[in-house]
């Protein structure tokens, strides 16, 4: 015999009265968390940043350290905070690091002609206004279009090259979408980060938060397992890259438009490139930017080209290396500019 209980309507009522409360308790406290986190996100690239009024419009750039001159380009996701990440530790080490924002970045508008080659000359203009005659340039990922067209298009001014995990083109690469190979087979997943959560930046607060792991793989272009494999240090490396894409929204149009450029991307004329030239990249990044970067060094006349096996698109593990490998590069770079004179 069963025995039937009936809960009294008013009961039941409350019942799911009360978890709906709770849930919006939950997702008020969770948006309250998101929002702080952009406030903090959109303070932090707030300062520290310049306009210079160019001949090809206002450019954001920031400036640390002095010595020669290193213009550093930053990759997907960035602005001039990401380049001064990237290079500070150059400018301790006797650099003048000037990080610009590309177009599209922060502060740095994206005019009607976004190439890169219209960005190259961009780089001039922000030389021009800040009366540096000849720097070092260095792209990182989709900051290596320009860098390259940089050196095509203005070799008196590039007193040696440096691209690390380039985006480039190779004759035997599919057209180039700008997204790493394994998040276009991963399914709902790659595609929902790829296509909305880049798009938004809720979004892509609450998957950095619920799945890290996925952020790694899609948008740093980076293993799991070489992230779970790196140091305390490099895990934080990475973490902080991942944060400080945020916020989204200010880097939107940069984005879009290097999607643009990498579907776009066609052979350059690197044989012209004379200037002093380092390219470094990762077998296990998930863009795909070993091939190309080899390709691209053995097309520069004297260029030298490192690859490391493991470390992802970020190169985890390799951080501190390829630093000193830039100082001994720009180190000699500077010894043959002095020779050719």
């Amino acid at each position: 015999m069963k025995l039937a209980i009936k809960v009294p309507r008013r009961y039941f009522l409350a019942a799911i009265g009360g978890a709906v409360a709770l849930a919006a308790l939950a997702f008020g406290f969770g948006y309250a968390r998101f929002a702080s986190d952009v406030q903090r996100a959109t303070q932090r690239v707030a300062h520290g940043s310049r306009i210079a009024a160019t001949q090809c419009g206002p450019i954001e750039y920031a400036e640390m350290g002095e010595g020669p001159a290193l213009l550093v380009v930053h990759g997907a996701g960035g602005g001039f905070d990401q380049g001064i990440e990237f290079a500070a530790e150059l400018a301790r080490r006797g650099y003048r690091v000037i990080a610009v924002s590309r177009f599209g970045y922060l502060r740095t508008p994206l005019p009607a002609d976004a190439t890169p080659q219209a960005q190259a000359d961009a780089h001039a203009c922000l030389l021009d206004a800040l009366a540096i005659e000849r720097a070092a340039i260095a792209g990182v990922s989709a900051g290596a279009p320009s860098s390259l067209q940089f050196a095509i298009r203005h070799p008196q001014r590039t007193r040696a090259l440096f691209l690390l995990v380039p985006l480039a083109y190779r004759p035997d690469a599919r057209p180039a979408d700008a997204s790493p190979p394994d998040s276009r087979s991963s399914g709902l997943l790659g595609r929902f980060m790829l296509e909305r959560a880049v798009k938004s930046d809720f979004l892509y607060w609450l998957t950095l938060r619920l799945a890290p792991g996925l952020v790694a793989r899609t948008i740093l272009g980076t293993p799991s397992e070489a992230l779970a494999e790196a140091s305390p240090e490099e895990q934080e490396r990475a973490a902080r890259m991942m944060q400080h894409i945020m916020p989204l929204r200010l880097r939107h149009a940069g984005l879009l438009n290097d999607a643009r450029v990498a579907r776009a991307l066609q052979p350059y004329p690197l044989e012209k490139i004379a200037a002093p030239t380092l390219v470094i990249s990762v077998a296990d990044d998930l863009y795909g930017t070993f091939e190309s970067a080899g390709y691209t060094a053995s097309r520069i006349r004297g260029a030298r080209f490192i690859g490391y096996q493991r470390g992802g698109h970020v190169a985890l593990g390799h951080h501190g290396a390829i630093l000193d490998e830039l100082v001994s590069f720009l180190s000699g770079a500077a010894n043959f500019a002095v020779a050719a004179l």
